[in-house]
């Protein structure tokens, strides 16, 4: 019986341990970022929103996009997008404004107070870089390393979701 749940000797092989460890892991990171995106908010005094609504700020940057763009480059789930976008345009961290060509759309960008929260999380990861070069965590080829295995695991999830159904 594996740790993951039912026994399955397809999956009791050594890749098939290590896929469900790794599968486990990336959940878990996930969490995790949204954790320390909730700390540090905490720390500086960040109040309005949750660390996923931080993050989408962060992954938003300078650009002006819709929430279809934000689901096709794959940051977040189609009605999860659409709600944290409109408590984000309430509370002022966005602007909205509908496409011209297509009325259904809007486009958003960040406000002045958006882009506070983008540069306070920008500002968290800069520090964990430094900290993980400086403490000899992770460096640079390291982590690009990791970079290359998980966009291939990507990659594979997108080919599988493509072309089996």
């Amino acid at each position: 019986m594996s740790a993951h749940g039912q026994f399955n000797p397809k999956t009791e092989s050594g890749l098939g341990n290590s896929y469900l460890d790794a599968l486990a892991l990336v959940e878990r990171l996930h969490r995790l970022l949204l954790d320390v995106i909730k700390d540090e908010f905490e720390r500086v005094g960040v109040l309005e929103i949750n660390a996923v609504q931080g993050l989408l700020l962060f992954n938003i940057g300078d650009n002006e996009v819709t929430a279809g763009e934000l689901k096709t480059r794959g940051y977040y789930q189609g009605s999860n997008v659409s709600y944290n976008l409109k408590k984000l345009v309430d509370l002022d961290f966005m602007h909205h404004q509908r496409c011209d060509i297509d009325r259904r759309s809007v486009r958003v960008r960040l406000t002045e107070k958006g882009r506070h929260i983008r540069d306070v999380v920008s500002g968290l990861f800069d520090r964990h870089a430094t900290g993980m070069d400086e403490k000899n965590v992770l460096n640079e080829v390291s982590l690009d390393e990791i970079t290359m295995t998980l966009k291939r695991l990507e990659r594979y999830w997108s080919d599988q979701i493509r072309y089996i159904y």
